[in-house]
Parts: C-alpha cells; sequence; structure tokens
C-alpha cells in the first residue's frame, strides 16, 4: 500500500458502514507532487468498495514534520471519520474530521504540550472524543465533549516511579465509560519489569482508575535491528464490542531476555473484573511474539492478530471469535512471500516495521489488516494490506 518511494510504517485502519476503507501512514521521503510536505508526512488512502480497489494516496497536510497517525471511524454513526497525529517537534496533537467520506478534511490542533508527546491513540463514540498520549513519565488524557471543537486535559497516572508511558488502544462502551490500554517503564527498561494495565474513566474523562492486567519481564534488546530498547517489549491494547464487551490482548514475557507470548482476557462488567488471561498463539514455547492487534464488531465478535518468528522470520498471524473469545478459529497467517523486496523472503520477512499495526470490520463483516515489513528498524521497509473473513 502507498506510495513506492520512500518508507512507510505504522499504519492505522478503519472502516464505515458505507463500504469505505480508510489507511493513514507517514510517508518517510518526499511525497510526490509536494514540495511543500515535511518529512515524514501523514499519506491518507481510501478505498470506496471495501478494499476491492483503492485511490491514489495523498498526504493530509503541508505542516510540520508529523508522526504517529492514528485514524477512526465513529461508532456511532459509522460514518464520521477522524484521524490525529503528532507534528511540531512532537509537541502537538492534530485533529482532523471528515463528514464526506475522507474527500475533505477540517484540522485543528486539539493538544499543546511544553514536552515531547509519544503515540496518541483515539478513541470516538458520538461528540465524545478522547485522546490518550504518553507525556514523558506520564500517560494523559485529553477529552472533548462538542465533537472536537475543544479539549481538556488530566493525567491518568501521577506515578513518578515511571521513567515512561504509552498508549495501546481505547474504547467508549455503551455507556460513556472511556478506557485506554496503556504500558508503563520503570527506570533502567532494560533491567526493570514493564506494567501494563487498562484504565477507566466513567466520567467523560475527568477521574481514571487502572486496572493491573499483567506484568512482563523487561524488553529484550534489539540493538542488533537498529531499534530502541522498547521495540520488542510489552504492549497492550483492547477494543469493545457494540455490546460493550471489553476485549485486551497484550504480548509480555516472563524472565529476562525469554521470549514474550500473546494474551487475550475480556470484560463483562465494564472492566471491573477480568477473565483470567489465556494464550491465543499455538506456536511453541521459545517463539518470540509482538505487535498485538484487536478489533471488534458485533457482540461476540473479536478478532486479533500479532506477529511472531515460529518460523524463525517474522510473519503475521490472525484469529477470530464468535463468542467472545471462548473458542477462537484456526490460525490465519496473513503475510505472505512477495518477489521484489530485498527483506521478504519463502518463509516470512526481516523484521517487523513499525511500532503497532491494525485491524478493522467492514459494513459487509470482512476483516481488514494492514502491517509493516521491513529489513530492520531504520529501512527499507513498507506497509502491506489484506482483507478477508
Amino acid at each position: 500500500m502507498g506510495f513506492t518511494l520512500g518508507d512507510q510504517w505504522e499504519p492505522s485502519i478503519s472502516a464505515d458502514g458505507y463500504g469505505h476503507v480508510y489507511i493513514l501512514y507517514p510517508q518517510y521521503g518526499k511525497v510526490p507532487d509536494c514540495a511543500s510536505c515535511s518529512v515524514p508526512s501523514m499519506v491518507f488512502q481510501t478505498s470506496h468498495d471495501n478494499g476491492a480497489t483503492w485511490q491514489a494516496p495523498r498526504a493530509m497536510a503541508p505542516r510540520s514534520a508529523q508522526f504517529d497517525g492514528q485514524i477512526l471511524v465513529d461508532p456511532a454513526d459509522r460514518q464520521t471519520v477522524y484521524a490525529s497525529w503528532l507534528e511540531n517537534d512532537k509537541h502537538d496533537i492534530a485533529l482532523a474530521k471528515s463528514a464526506d467520506f475522507g474527500e475533505t478534511w477540517s484540522i485543528e490542533v486539539a493538544v499543546r504540550s511544553p514536552a515531547e508527546i509519544d503515540r496518541p491513540v483515539l478513541a470516538v463514540r458520538g461528540r465524545d472524543l478522547y485522546l490518550a498520549y504518553g507525556q514523558t513519565r506520564e500517560l494523559a488524557v485529553a477529552a472533548s465533549h462538542d465533537a472536537g471543537l475543544t479539549f481538556s486535559s488530566v493525567i491518568v497516572n501521577p506515578n513518578p516511579r515511571l521513567s515512561s508511558s504509552l498508549a495501546g488502544g481505547g474504547a467508549v462502551d455503551n455507556n460513556g465509560n472511556v478506557f485506554f490500554a496503556w504500558a508503563g517503564y520503570l527506570p533502567n527498561a532494560l533491567k526493570s519489569p514493564v506494567v501494563l494495565y487498562v484504565g477507566k474513566s466513567p466520567d467523560g474523562g475527568k477521574t481514571w482508575s487502572n486496572s493491573l492486567m499483567d506484568i512482563s519481564a523487561p524488553s529484550l534488546d534489539c540493538s542488533a535491528q537498529k531499534c530502541g530498547w522498547a521495540f520488542l517489549g510489552a504492549q497492550i491494547t483492547m477494543t469493545a464490542d457494540r455490546s460493550g464487551t471489553l476485549y485486551a490482548l497484550w504480548n509480555s514475557g516472563r524472565q529476562l531476555d525469554g521470549a514474550e507470548r500473546i494474551y487475550f482476557a475480556s470484560s463483562t462488567t465494564s472492566g471491573v473484573t477480568w477473565s483470567p488471561r489465556q494464550e491465543v498463539s499455538s506456536a511453541a514455547e521459545g517463539v518470540e511474539h509482538a505487535f498485538p492487534a484487536i478489533t471488534a464488531g458485533e457482540a461476540g465478535d473479536v478478532r486479533i492478530a500479532w506477529m511472531d518468528m515460529r518460523n524463525s522470520l517474522w510473519n503475521t498471524f490472525y484469529r477470530s471469535s464468535t463468542n467472545g473469545g471462548a473458542t477462537w478459529s484456526a490460525e490465519s497467517k496473513l503475510s505472505s512471500p512477495v518477489s521484489g523486496y530485498s527483506y521478504v523472503r519463502s518463509g516470512g520477512f526481516l523484521f517487523p516495521f513499525g511500532d503497532y499495526f491494525e485491524l478493522t470490520i467492514d459494513g459487509l463483516g470482512q476483516t481488514h489488516a494492514v502491517w509493516g515489513e521491513g529489513e530492520n528498524y531504520e529501512s527499507p521497509g513498507s506497509i502491506w494490506y489484506t482483507n478477508g473473513r
């Protein structure tokens, strides 16, 4: 997907109820026919026929360098599209809104921070919008109750022990409760555990409580692939189905320098209690897992994906459940060999490209997935797409 020039990674995807699928990603390198575009720039691509064909990619807005894109269709009307990203040296969060299936956008700055921000994550329902973002050691949430016209921010985790916090996924349930999954990193991260939480606000983002989901061993060292200390470390994401059941998916490890596994849990009590965690990968013990992705549809319909190294190369795997995770489909491998790319081999790809990837469900019940594959953390690499049942 996307331009063939430059590198593309960390794609976000969403689908509406009218046959449109949307992808947003940062383009590293020149954006064709956009002399004023910075590097990287957010690029938008849309399909009007549930992923059968795609329009040409185009830059969202020629502004300062842009990172960590998110795109999300409002589940209330299944039409309004929101997008967000970092700009202004990662001190601002831009929020874009489209009411005409991505043809035109209004763009404003939702958050300005004196400190550098990391990965804003969107959660939306109707006129209520929430942006969770890491701000040094704290996790903050900016809330809007007027469809994104104004925002106010609060701190979710006032914990002075953490060295950094990172959001991973969010949802607003039918009762207006807001949830964000997030990871907290302790000082000396190469040797300290990673704590994984789901935060909840029952009052529109004013106050928050946090449920501990897991404690992972420190992140694996992947400096040989030119990546930072947390790249292959524990992450957690979450979503909610249309009945309000919550689902969380995460990777975590039990011992220093050991392989991490993929775990799933659900909550039918608005996050008050969670089911016991269950492993959802059939890969053998000792196989490294990373990068959880999750989406949900009607009651009990939950779909998950992740990357693992069961074939000594990385691949992207997928499963689905129609009963809230009580039972699962067989695993499907989404990634496949494609000639002409140095990082793609017959058994998989050399390295995950970007910190996350995503799934969505369209109005016909199809799953759409987009992820990054690369040589190493730096380049070359691109994003890849598939859809199916």
